[in-house]
């Protein structure tokens, strides 16, 4: 008999059944650290076991998505079917999930009707209204901050009756269903602080030995080895990007948040704290700590001096810092890297994404010397494909200036850069306003984003193209930019010869099966419709693609070959991996757990 479970927690794959389709993903997923399976799940799932471990209930995360890549053998249904858990919950926060969300819903519905299904995420709080309509979803927890509001949820779900009914309706930000009928309760939880939740690695190890289960509450495949956490030091942004859907504006509207929350820096560090004295890898704090301003900077970046903690920090820069912050970062921090994301060394285009970015080149070249003449250990550029005003010709402009940046000889310096994909965010100015910011949106509905995502090519599952690039043009211009990047890594003793050789041998391979994949879709196509198939490579906005298309017989031929591109295409992925421990691990304090957890019985 498996332990009780109050709340499963699951995390699906981006498309369920990924293991039988034969889909071309592409490289959308490069440059983090999941595959394209997106099987890396939101912090929030450790958040609301904490907060909810507390208040005595127990939760129990399943990473599905990981199961599955690790393992063609595993059977979901079966490995379900064996659970009983009280409540199930579903993250539907990025939108490349929606396929894999809804479908484990389904499956759970199936295997046992009576069983709650709760949604909840940035993506679950955009559709509620839509995702409620399913008849395998009876919750949907709207907005950013949820862990007080699954728990009142749970408390109401051991009621019955009339007061089971009432204790619903006074829950705020909930969406449900009354007799069948959808219901949308007022919006109106937003915390003025995140210090009430933290994230308890320790409960990590707790739930392995409860569950005996190692792999299901892993964040992402080769995490193991390659142990990185992330703190986050805010929920909302004071950014306006246009492609972001955690843009001011969107959170606005989305989350009701008008401005950014902060975590107090005590309670970061205390997070980073808990961290360190189980796992040896860096710790990234997400969120640039300029935000909340210098006097909040300043503390944070004291505290850390203090704290004298012996994992590497890795800080997250939106915007050049002033003058006196690296130097700080120095002082306080010995064991410290960065990533910064310009999006563009195109002025013109960043200030179309960040509406007046407010930094030049030269601001930017002057921030990255003055860190490489710091004890930065590492120092991560990112540039993006399929921004409002960029060109092809700006696309390779771009290469140009990231040889520029790695002309200054420095080692520690890297650059990368990767479609925006696989979609625009829903709640985005750029998704909100098309038109306005030069995009043109193939899917709209929560319905149509899922049968995107079946869709037999990257360049078809894009839910956008630009007035300056098309799905196509975005496609070529990846490959290209890849293709001269790599070499310049190689030259510039960013990337071994071995490597770069594979990497460049990977891009050759996958435009030719590209190629070889368009070419067998346009003949099936022409077949199957032969009056619309030139309209099928370019679906009207808001109308459904094709459905069937990606299971044809010409895809299940390549089925093979495609399963070999779906993950690092245009760069090792290695590269975002930092220098491994020889002991990732601190097992003094898991055997401290361990013995602690056994002796509480």
């Amino acid at each position: 008999m498996s332990a009780p479970i109050d709340l499963l927690l699951l995390h699906p794959p981006s498309v369920y059944d990924f293991r039988e389709q034969a889909i071309l993903y592409g490289p959308v997923s490069d440059v983090i650290p999941s595959s394209t399976v997106f099987e890396m799940y939101p912090l929030g799932f450790l958040t609301l076991s904490s907060y909810l471990h507390e208040r005595g209930w127990s939760v129990r995360i399943v990473n599905l998505a990981l199961r599955m890549i690790n393992s063609r053998r595993f059977d979901v249904r079966r490995f379900l079917s064996r659970l009983q858990p009280r409540a199930v919950g579903i993250d539907l926060h990025w939108m490349p999930h929606c396929h894999g969300a809804l479908e484990v819903a389904r499956l759970v519905k199936e295997l046992q009707p009576d069983v709650p299904v709760i949604f909840g995420g940035l993506s679950s709080t955009y559709y509620h209204r839509e995702l409620i309509g399913y008849p395998q979803v009876d919750f949907v927890l709207r907005g950013d901050s949820t862990e007080p509001l699954v728990h009142e949820l749970l408390g109401a779900l051991h009621l019955t009756g009339t007061m089971r009914t009432e204790r619903l309706a006074r829950i705020a930000n909930l969406s449900w269903k009354q007799e069948g009928q959808p219901r949308v309760n007022p919006h109106t939880y937003l915390p003025a602080s995140l210090d009430y939740v933290d994230l308890r690695p320790d409960l990590m190890v707790r739930m392995v030995l409860r569950y005996r289960d190692l792999q299901s509450v892993l964040p992402f495949n080769g995490w193991w080895r390659n142990p990185i956490t992330t703190v986050f030091t805010v929920k909302g942004c004071s950014y306006e990007c246009v492609t972001c859907g955690s843009s001011h504006t969107t959170c606005t509207h989305l989350t009701h948040r008008p401005r950014p929350v902060y975590r107090s820096p005590a309670s970061i560090i205390t997070n980073m704290r808990s961290i360190s004295r189980l796992i040896r890898g860096p710790i990234m704090l997400i969120g640039d700590v300029l935000q909340p301003g210098e006097t909040y900077a300043r503390e944070l970046l004291e505290r850390l001096r203090e704290a004298a903690l012996p994992n590497e920090t890795v800080f997250e820069l939106f915007t050049v810092p002033p003058a006196w912050f690296l130097p700080e970062v120095d002082r306080c921090v010995p064991n410290w890297s960065l990533e910064f994301s310009p999006e563009s060394q195109d002025p013109a285009v960043r200030d179309a994404q960040e509406g007046e970015a407010g930094y030049t080149n030269e601001d930017m070249e002057r921030c990255l010397r003055q860190a490489l003449d710091l004890r930065c250990h590492r120092l991560d550029v990112f540039f993006m494909i399929g921004l409002p005003a960029q060109t092809l010709q700006s696309v390779h402009a771009c290469i140009d200036y990231c040889e520029r940046l790695l002309r200054l000889g420095d080692r520690r310096l890297s650059c990368f850069i990767s479609p925006m994909g696989p979609f625009s965010d829903p709640g985005s100015r750029a998704f909100e306003q098309p038109e306005r910011f030069g995009y043109r949106l193939f899917a709209r509905t929560l319905e149509e984003h899922r049968q995107l995502l079946l869709q037999p090519t990257w360049e078809r599952i894009l839910n956008y193209e630009t007035h300056w690039m098309s799905r196509a043009q975005l496609v070529d211009a990846t490959y290209d930019a890849a293709e001269r990047l790599n070499t310049l890594k190689v030259r510039y003793g960013r990337l071994s010869a071995r490597r770069g050789r594979a990497v460049a041998r990977r891009i050759r391979e996958a435009r030719s099966l590209r190629a070889r994949l368009d070419a067998e879709l346009a003949r099936a196509d022409s077949a199957a419709f032969p009056a619309t198939a030139p309209a099928l490579l370019s679906v009207p906005a808001g109308a459904p693609p094709a459905h069937g298309v990606a299971d044809s017989a010409a895809t299940a031929a390549l089925r093979g070959e495609i399963t070999r591109f779906s993950i690092s295409t245009v760069c090792d992925k290695r590269e975002l991996f930092w220098p491994r421990h020889l002991i990732n691990f601190r097992f003094s304090e898991v055997a401290r757990l361990t013995l602690g957890y056994f002796l509480r019985g």
